[in-house]
């Protein structure tokens, strides 16, 4: 699996981010970004992905654009970077954006070993997930959600959904006793995804520290 890695590989916190082409375009942007609204010390390791639908995707289900199905290789993509969070001095937290928010989450109810989720615009449209948290226990203490205003217009029948799978998430998890922070952000799905990740991950570790900076 390709890494890129940015900041202090001695750092106690470490983010683990699946990434496509684009999202390592904004790489840098993304860390400067966090650095800005968090000040503090962090490792951020971003996970090149090869099949954006297929390794991501928590099982297979019928494409909603394009032509291109959702595959089922969220188990063997998790199996293979969990390795890289074996250090039990470190604290982990898994996020991405899109497809790669919703694997995060989709992760926290596989394993203990993250902290917390930053989910920046995750596909909650993807078919039966809320389902499947109603049905699970997420093993993670919080998780950052957010939309943009805008998501819940597209065309798509299917992605048009996404407000509301949004909405039954936040409950599932506050349900559940989940520390739940959800956040809108303007504009459509293509809009600043650098910086709605990083708001993502700055809320995380601001909360770990009990800062008071505002990431808003």
């Amino acid at each position: 699996m390709e890494t890129f890695c940015l900041g202090n590989p001695e750092a106690k916190r470490v983010l683990i981010q699946p990434v496509d082409e684009h999202d390592l375009e904004f790489l840098e942007s993304e860390f400067s970004l966090i650095k800005t609204m968090t000040g503090t010390d962090f490792y951020l390791v971003a996970l090149k992905v090869i099949s954006w639908n297929k390794d991501l995707s928590p099982w297979k289900a019928p494409a909603v654009f394009g032509r291109e199905d959702f595959g089922d290789g969220a188990e063997a993509f998790l199996k293979a970077l969990l390795p890289m969070c074996s250090d039990r001095e470190k604290t982990y937290y898994i996020g991405g954006y899109s497809l790669a928010g919703l694997f995060a989450l989709w992760a926290a109810y596989q394993t203990d070993t993250f902290s917390g989720v930053a989910a920046a615009s995750p596909s909650m449209w993807f078919p039966d997930f809320t389902e499947y948290m109603q049905k699970s226990s997420i093993r993670c203490e919080a998780v950052y959600l957010s939309l943009g205003d805008k998501e819940a217009k597209a065309r798509n029948p299917v992605m048009a959904t996404v407000a509301d799978r949004m909405a039954d998430a936040c409950k599932i998890l506050e349900s559940a006793g989940t520390k739940v922070t959800f956040e809108w952000n303007p504009g459509n799905h293509f809009r600043e995804a650098d910086l709605r990740t990083a708001k993502a991950f700055a809320r995380l570790l601001n909360e770990d520290k009990n800062d008071t900076i505002n990431v808003k």
